[in-house]
């Protein structure tokens, strides 16, 4: 018996790393072997980072001897307790907890019987007596940013030093000094005489100053200190100010309008209170209200931050003042996470009102909303309105704020991050520019769509929600997103409106097209689930026994008529849906589908173009069109929408690239065609047939070309097409090679697939593909007629 050999009785392993590699007891201090050179078991060992071994115990204790530490009711087995792991020869410790129940499993398969290396306090030395202190030198990917859904990064913004944000001059310019109530130009220089900071305004006599009521060292309320003017907004003065009263951390004095009356004041401040009950980490918090000196505070939250304003101002100083807007996706990525915010409001019955640049601040990786002075509830019928020129929603003047007017200042907001909006407060103070004559619309088809809908004139025709807005823009900047990094791979993003396309190969029917997911908030879907017949006639005699005619009840019927391929009923239950709700987008898609089923390519461009306009962060509206607009005569709309599909989504890529393969292979772009096809991932169900199109597609243009007929060649060999098939492309493609080289041959080395470029060699490989072809043939006229060919290319020999 050697060093190395396993002292246990009747084992015959060997110990490595000072264990036995057969039944794993621990073995003498001896030393140990480093390369594992001599395994019997085939199981790797470990060797990178392994703490060196101790000393083993120095007698064999037998299996199921009693643990000896205290509290302990483990046994021993292979030298270790298989309760607490305790090595049979360790000195007993004192008992300092209660054991831990392990709940009668067996340990002889735990990882805990598996050495570990050192790593955490065991690596840093620490005696298990106190904590030790941590050094980050790892990788940070787990802290993600918050900002842009982990799609797009936003550079984070550094924050501000409140002391360093007080105003060193305390005034307004007076060409930013306009009357708080009508607008008209005050305080202004006349005659080379400077403008008056107090005063009353000739229009319509309401009293301005723009002189700060408060000075630094001022005591509000008994609480808080004033340090300084921060802006001059359209209530007047804000102020930073300490609290005295919570750890002098920084507020905000926001001056409340009707100050000048007790009365008023009273009143504008109990209309109010409502936002110290608003908390959301997105909104800036209320802390208090106030008075001092007969005039009324809102005490709010300090935020150190930037405002968009304030960024977009600082980019376009950088720009040599020219304005330079935010780039897509992070103007996206800004919005994106304020919604949530918007939503609580309108959770609340509250609506924000005042939503522009000026009104949102990035912090770090956050966004926060600030300036509450406007949100008022969605019923008030009675206190001022605030909004501002070019954001605000054409009705409100007449039916007051709603979530809908919200969604409007939203939409207009991106527009102005994302371009130089020249005309918001004039020329389109109520509409967008023309397509035509706006190159962030031509560029963003999707964003375009989803700043109209937000936009509409007519609130109606609004998303219904901040909800459903999110969806969209969140689906609009993958979009963009996906965009800006062509050829990178993409995941798959399951929508909640549709189900993943049906197929992984060429789209060329109506239910190859993605499937609607069902509305589980709709009142009759128990009571649908309960039809589970495959018969697409029962099942439409089953739904004309619905409780109720709900739009799911219209919907399932439209799918089992177009099931029944009778797609002018599809359409006459989608019309019906129509009209009990004209803003149900779904009848839309259903009446596409109908239209596909019919060949009528005008009616499915329409209406596939309907529902994209209203959820323009879907894809499943985008693939439809394209296929559409293919067989309808506009090519280049569904290419470009092919692209959209294929840069997007993981699971659009298959049924897209064929589709823009086909366009490109259209108009005989053959390079652009084999470039489409080759996004097909080797995953997918579609790979196959992709090789075989991208054969097709090469054939279609070789011009007997062999290096053309290489690729085409090695394509099919490449793939895992069936045998015969593989010979029909072989015989097809060497027929083509033959007379090319045996009138012009090659250079040495060349080939056409696993072909030598040669006569003799390409003889050979169309005989033997050809007697492939014959020996699989089921008739026997095929299989004669297949070894004449054979027989007519074959090489000449003497036999």
């Amino acid at each position: 018996m050697t060093a190395n050999t396993c002292t246990q009785p009747g084992c015959t392993g060997n110990i490595l790393d000072g264990y036995c590699d057969v039944c794993g007891s621990p073995g003498a201090a001896t030393g140990s072997t480093a390369g594992g050179a001599g395994s019997t078991t085939g199981i790797p060992t470990a060797t990178v980072g392994a703490p060196a071994t101790g000393p083993a115990p120095a007698a064999a204790v037998p299996n199921g001897t009693p643990c000896r530490q205290p509290g302990c009711s483990g046994k021993i087995l292979d030298g270790y307790c298989d309760i607490c792991g305790t090595a049979a020869d360790a000195p007993v410790v004192a008992q300092e907890a209660e054991p831990v129940s392990h709940g009668g499993a067996s340990v002889a398969t735990s990882s805990a019987r598996v050495q570990s290396a050192a790593i955490g306090s065991r690596r840093a030395g620490s005696t298990g007596t106190g904590s030790t202190r941590r050094t980050r030198t790892g990788s940070q990917r787990m802290r993600a940013a918050r900002l842009g859904a982990g799609l797009t990064s936003v550079p984070p913004a550094p924050p501000v030093d409140a002391a360093k944000a007080i105003m060193a001059h305390a005034e307004v310019p007076e060409d930013k000094r306009s009357c708080a109530k009508c607008g008209n130009k005050v305080g202004r220089s006349i005659d080379g005489k400077p403008g008056r900071t107090e005063g009353f305004c000739a229009n319509c006599g309401q009293a301005f100053s723009f002189t700060p009521k408060l000075q630094q060292g001022d005591l509000v309320a008994g609480q808080y200190e004033v340090a300084g003017a921060l802006a001059h907004g359209g209530l007047g003065w804000i102020y930073l100010a300490r609290d005295r009263n919570v750890s002098n951390r920084w507020v905000v004095l926001k001056g409340l309008l009707n100050s000048g009356d007790p009365d008023a004041l009273a009143a504008a401040i109990a209309e109010q209170q409502f936002l110290a009950q608003v908390e959301h980490p997105a909104i800036v918090e209320i802390y208090n209200f106030v008075t001092h000196e007969g005039a009324g505070y809102i005490v709010m939250e300090y935020v150190g931050g930037k405002s968009l304003k304030q960024i977009l101002k600082d980019r376009m100083r950088a720009n040599n003042g020219a304005y330079d807007p935010l780039p897509v996706d992070q103007a996206l990525a800004y919005i994106l996470e304020l919604l949530p915010a918007f939503q609580y409001l309108h959770d609340l019955g509250l609506v924000y009102c005042d939503f522009k640049p000026d009104n949102m601040i990035q912090v770090g990786d956050a966004m926060k909303l600030i300036d509450l002075g406007g949100v008022r509830r969605v019923d008030d019928d009675e206190s001022a309105i605030y909004g501002t020129v070019g954001y605000q929603a054409p009705e409100v003047a007449e039916v007051g704020p709603s979530v809908a007017s919200d969604i409007y200042t939203i939409g207009r907001t991106l527009l102005v991050l994302t371009m130089e909006f020249r005309g918001y407060q004039g020329t389109y103070l109520h509409s967008l520019p023309p397509v035509d004559s706006t190159p962030l619309f031509q560029q963003y088809d999707s964003l375009y769509h989803l700043v109209a809908k937000s936009c509409a004139p007519d609130p109606a025709d609004r998303f219904a929600s901040v909800d459903e807005l999110r969806t969209q823009l969140l689906g609009v900047l993958r979009e963009v997103v996906a965009r800006k990094r062509q050829g990178t791979a993409l995941t798959s993003a399951a929508s909640v409106l549709f189900e993943s396309p049906a197929t992984a190969r060429p789209i060329t029917s109506w239910d190859q097209l993605p499937a609607l997911r069902e509305d589980t908030t709709d009142p009759q879907h128990g009571w649908l689930s309960t039809i589970g017949t495959d018969d697409p006639r029962q099942r439409l005699k089953d739904l004309d026994a619905a409780p109720e005619d709900s739009a799911e009840v219209w919907l399932a019927r439209c799918k089992a008529a177009l099931e029944l391929k009778e797609a002018s009923a599809a359409k006459s239950y989608a019309g019906n849906l129509l009209s009990a709700d004209p803003w149900e987008w779904r009848a839309l898609w259903m009446e596409g589908l109908a239209a596909v089923q019919q060949q009528d390519w005008e009616v499915a461009k329409a209406t596939f173009n309907a529902v994209y306009q209203q959820v323009p962060g879907e894809l499943a509206p985008k693939l439809a069109l394209a296929f559409a607009c293919e067989k309808g005569g506009q090519p280049e709309v569904a290419e470009s929408l092919y692209q959209t599909c294929v840069a997007t989504d993981a699971t659009y890529v298959a049924p897209a690239a064929f589709g823009m393969a086909r366009v490109r292979a259209e108009r005989r772009d053959t390079a652009g065609a084999v470039a489409a096809l080759d996004l097909v991932p080797t995953t997918s169900r579609g790979y196959t047939e992709s090789r075989q199109q991208r054969a097709e597609v090469l054939l279609a243009g070789s011009a007997m070309d062999l290096t053309v007929l290489d690729q085409a060649l090695r394509t099919i060999e490449s793939s895992s097409v069936d045998g015969p098939t593989r010979q029909r492309y072989t015989v097809r493609i060497l027929k083509e090679a033959l007379p090319v080289v045996t009138k012009n041959p090659p250079g040495k080395g060349a080939h056409i697939g696993s072909v030598p470029a040669s006569e003799t060699d390409i003889r050979n490989g169309l005989e033997n593909a050809l007697r492939l072809l014959a020996r699989d043939a089921h008739e026997l006229d095929e299989r004669v007629d297949l070894v004449n060919q054979a027989n007519a290319v074959r090489n000449w020999s003497l036999t």
